[in-house]
Order: structure tokens, then sequence, then C-alpha cells
């Protein structure tokens, strides 16, 4: 048996950067990866959709090309191109992910399934062969996680597609049907109908993106529709078939009524599950929730002294961004003695949607719950200089703002670089910085930051 000071399982946005702090600050590391360094986001989530996104909106941008006085006499998709544009950047990630892991002093890769057989014990099933045994007083998983897959009768009989088998899609669906229309399905629903697809999505609740004030989600359900995108809400997949002709047929209760609805793919995007089934963990003490999420306390430590979990296979947000912090929490509080906890941390995020939907902070919905003294800020985009000048003037910016201390408490950004602007309101809410004092900012003219001015300088009127 090998024995080390630290075992990583999983090389994802958490284990990886961990491994090579810990190997620098002397630790004796072990990284158990069973598939490819850089996880989820590098190889099947963030990265290679992100690519995908860019070749939709440049879709987008020829067919529009007249609105802006320029002349597109014909344009076509290449899938095959945008695939391989995706996996070059892909490789250079992953490829520059692993040499960075290879080349750190006292970190070991090791590729293969890892399995606890004891609480700080781990058996790997090598993928070159063979089983090796390590030990470590200091474990760290990062497993993350899959697509959940419904219980849909007659679903295993068609080769329904996930957001990670689409992304090596050969053709280009010619009607693709999403099954759930949260934040993934909105972003492969809204590319694939730029790609030329018709898509249909079903989601299941009443409304769209239930997390979101309804005002934002009507809006983003708007943009899709613009793009040709239709979305069936209080929908639920009775069943699956396949006709005469290979199409597939889904009958779909709409509202209380049955539906055929008649597609050439399916692609399920209806939820997570987390990578524990198969990890051993009943040999441990290691506790999960009733969902399989690993129990961990505000220090990500689990029910077990030392082994902690990182990342989605804890639960909670599933960001990549969440998962380096848990990253930092860990690394601060074993190498630093520091105290740093998740608890209260901020989770701002982002729907790569054309336009972006970016997110920070309480909604007004959240704020009125909590029975908060509220005002709320809201602009249209077809009022922002930018936006106007660059023809990008969907969506909307809404801010909630505490009346008495003038503090914001949460902003959803529905605009181009929504992200981006989000992230100015961020960095004043971590700063304490007051709507008054946005208002009467200096902000170079004209950016879509500017925007801020007018969003909050009649609040007081």
């Amino acid at each position: 048996m090998k024995k080390y000071d630290a075992i990583i399982i999983g090389s994802g946005q958490a284990g990886t950067p961990l491994s090579r702090k810990l190997g620098k600050a002397g630790w004796k590391t072990a990284v158990i990866e069973r598939r490819w360094v850089g996880g989820t986001c590098i190889n099947d989530g963030c990265t290679p959709t992100k690519a995908m996104v860019a070749s939709a909106k440049v879709a987008s941008l020829a067919g529009r090309a007249a609105e802006w006085g320029v002349k597109v006499d014909h344009f076509s998709i290449d899938i095959n191109a945008i695939i391989r544009r995706k996996d070059g950047v892909v490789h250079s990630f992953r490829d520059g992910l692993e040499k960075g892991i290879t080349e750190t002093p006292n970190v070991d890769l090791i590729y293969g399934h890892a399995r606890f057989s004891g609480d700080k014990v781990v058996s790997v099933e090598l993928r070159d062969g063979g089983t090796e045994e390590l030990s470590a007083d200091h474990i760290f998983i990062n497993t993350g996680g899959r697509t959940a897959i419904p219980s849909i009768p007659g679903l295993e009989k068609v080769n329904y597609l996930t957001s990670t088998t689409i992304l090596d899609i050969k053709e280009i669906p010619e009607h693709l049907l999403i099954i759930g229309a949260a934040y993934v399905g909105m972003e492969f629903g809204q590319m694939f109908g730029r790609f030329g697809s018709k898509v249909t999505m079903l989601e299941f609740s009443p409304r769209l993106l239930s997390k979101e004030d309804n005002d934002v989600a009507e809006a983003i359900g708007e943009i899709l529709k613009a793009d040709g995108v239709t979305i069936h809400t209080n929908a639920k997949t009775e069943k699956i078939e396949t006709g005469s002709d290979g199409k597939i047929i889904a009958t779909v209760n709409i509202n209380g009524e049955d539906q055929q609805i008649v597609c050439s793919h399916i692609l399920v995007a209806a939820g997570r599950l987390p990578n524990t089934d198969d990890l051993g963990l009943q040999n441990t003490g290691i506790k999960k929730d009733g969902h399989g999420f690993i129990v961990v306390n505000d220090k990500l430590e689990t029910s077990v002294a030392g082994v902690y979990a990182l990342g989605d296979v804890k639960g909670g947000p599933a960001f990549t961004h969440i998962s380096y912090n848990d990253y930092i929490v860990v690394s601060k509080n074993l190498l630093e003695q520091a105290n740093v906890s998740i608890s209260g941390r901020p989770i701002p995020y982002c729907m790569f949607t054309d336009p972006q939907l970016g997110r920070i902070g309480l909604t007004e919905d959240e704020a009125i719950k909590k029975g908060l003294k509220i005002k709320v800020a809201k602009l249209p985009m077809t009022k922002v200089a930018r936006a106007v000048e660059t023809g990008e003037t969907k969506g909307l910016i809404k801010a909630v703002v505490d009346a008495d201390s003038k503090k914001i408490l949460g902003a959803a950004v529905l605009s181009a670089e929504g992200g981006e602007l989000m992230t100015v309101l961020q960095m004043a809410m971590m700063g304490g910085i007051g709507y008054d004092k946005i208002a009467d900012t200096i902000f170079a003219h004209p950016l879509y930051a500017e925007s801020l001015n007018n969003l909050f300088m009649n609040l007081d009127n």
C-alpha cells in the first residue's frame, strides 16, 4: 500500500489546483482521475459549450447582418467544423492542465477508478490494468456529477442525447426535442435553433426558471421564442416511441392534455446526479443525503474527519467557480491555518444564452419572502445607449436594493455581456457601495456599465 499525505479523487476545477497547491507545499499527493483531467467544465461543460455558443452567435449575426447594413448573400453551417473547433479548444485546456499536474513536484497523476475500501484507504482500478491501494490522512472527493435520466417509458429504447453526447453530434438535428428548460437546456436550445434545427423545449414546472423572478424568466422565454424555439411549460413526457419512419414520437401531457410531438432527436436536460454511487462509500463513515450528495460542514469536511468533498458532488450550486472556491477554502484552512467558511459566500452565475443572464444575490421574490424593505430598479436594454448603438437591445437590467441602507441586495442582468455587467454590481455589493454612489459615478461613455447611472438615478424620485 502506498502512503500519501493527500489523495484527490477527481481532477475537476477544485482537484486540479488543489493538487498543485499541496504539492508545492511539500505534501506528497496522488490525483486519481477516471477519465480526463479538467472534469466536466473543461471536457463536456463550460469550455466546449461556450465554444459552440460562440459559433451559434456568429450564425445569428450572419443571418441578421442586414440590420447593420452588411449584405450576406449566403452562409451555411458546418457542424463538423464547429465540433473540430470546439475539440481544439478543449484539448488545449485539458493538455495544459495535465501538464501542470505532472510537472508539479510531489504530485502523482494516476488514471483509474478509485473506490474507498476504508475511511482513509482507496483502491484504484488502474486504466492500464491491475489495482493499487493508497492511503492518506487527507482525502478530497471531487468526482462531480452526471446527467439525470428520468424514468420515461420507452426513453431507453431511443438513442437520446445528453449534454455530454450532444457535443460530438455529427449532424444538425432536423427537430430537437429537449426534456428540461433550465439553464443547460436553454443554452442548447438557442444554439441548435441558430444552427438550423427546429427546437421544442418541455418544462415540467408551470413556468420557466423558477429560481428567477417571473419578469426575468418571461423575458428570457420571449428571447428564445424570437430565435424560433417553441417552449411548453407544465409539460410532462409520458412515453417515447419510434415510428415506422424512424422518427421519435413523444407523448407529452401539456396543461392536462396529451399531445404527440414527432422529432428526430431528444436531448435530456432535466437535472444532474452526483457521482457517488460507485465510490465505495458504503465502506466508510461518509454520509450522503437523500439525493446521493455527500454531506459536508461549512469547511467542506465530511462526516469522516480529514475527508472533504468539493464541487458538484457535495450538492448546492453546481458551478465551476463554486468548485474553484471550494479549493480556496480547504487550501487556506489546511495550509494557512485560516478559518475560511463557505457560509454566506456570494453565488454569482451566468447563463450563456444570447443575451446572457448574469445573476448575483437576492431576487425580488426572495427579498419579499424575507420581509425586507426594498426598492427595485429596472431598465430595459432599449434605453441603454451602447445597446442601441450595437443593435443588442434585447433584455433588461434589474437590481434589488435595501431601501434604508441603499446597499445592493441582488441583481439580474439580461443583456449582451450580461455576466460582465453583473460582476460590476457584485463588486459593489462586496464593497458595500450603495446604489446612490453608483448613480453618481463617472463611467466611460458609451459602455454597457454606464447604464448603471440610468438604472439607479431615478430610484429615489
